[in-house]
């Protein structure tokens, strides 16, 4: 049987995700999903980063690749974005870019402010951001969508949600580490409007340092006060 023919086969039997890196040279997969058959010519990976940040937006990274892309390849070392050093998911990034700029590939990040997460909670601001940049990148008809821990996709799209995937999928580790370097850039400006608090270390997150500048100066514009309790914070 030709290799071709053998990759969707084994696709069929075991709903494998290993074909996401493969080097082959399918435009089009079939993918089996449940009861059903789909043929797909995109693959998303979604992941978010800043879900418990006590300030700062949470931001949804969203990739696109085309099936055939082989991800381990062209982002030697990707993988989850908090098992690499800051250095090395800048040098993604970059890589990112520069191949999102000639063509071969797509991304967007989405991110959702501490008043939004406020006022709907944490869960409807992640679902806003993964459902907003699933959409922006590509139509439903031509894309099957991976993603991390218990993250949906809007209901149009196939998909699958896999746990621990940014640790497992390359295209999910890909769009973890777009949405983790886009969120911890963004805290670096702001730390530059809101100096006292220290964000270009802690990036929002509830260390001792932060704790302490929480109750040295109060809470902020971009604090979720939500997520600032009395008994954490004194304030």
């Amino acid at each position: 049987m030709a290799p071709r023919r053998l990759g969707i086969m084994r696709l069929l039997r075991h709903g494998d995700i290993n074909w996401l890196h493969p080097g082959g040279d399918l435009s089009t997969v079939a993918f089996f999903f449940g009861t059903i058959l789909c043929v797909r010519e995109l693959i998303i990976g979604v992941d978010e980063a800043g879900r418990g940040p006590l300030a700062g937006p949470v931001a949804v990274g969203v990739v696109a690749v085309p099936l055939g892309f082989d991800i381990l390849r062209e982002f030697p070392g990707v993988r989850d974005s908090k098992l690499l050093s800051a250095q090395k998911r800048e040098v993604i990034f970059a890589e990112v870019e520069r191949r999102s700029r000639q063509g071969d590939l797509r991304y967007c990040v989405r991110l959702t402010p501490a008043e939004y997460i406020d006022r709907y909670g944490i869960t409807k601001a992640v679902r806003r951001g993964v459902w907003g940049g699933v959409r922006r990148l590509a139509e439903a008809e031509q894309s099957l969508v991976l993603l991390d821990g218990l993250l949906r996709a809007p209901n149009e799209y196939t998909q699958r949600t896999i746990i621990k995937g940014d640790y497992k999928v390359p295209v999910i580790a890909l769009a973890s580490v777009v949405a983790k370097v886009t969120r911890d850039r963004l805290m670096e400006r702001l730390s530059e409007m809101y100096s006292e608090y220290g964000f270009e270390q802690h990036k929002g997150y509830g260390t001792d340092a932060h704790y302490r500048a929480i109750r040295a100066h109060g809470l902020c514009d971009i604090h979720r006060k939500s997520f600032c309790t009395i008994q954490k914070t004194g304030v």
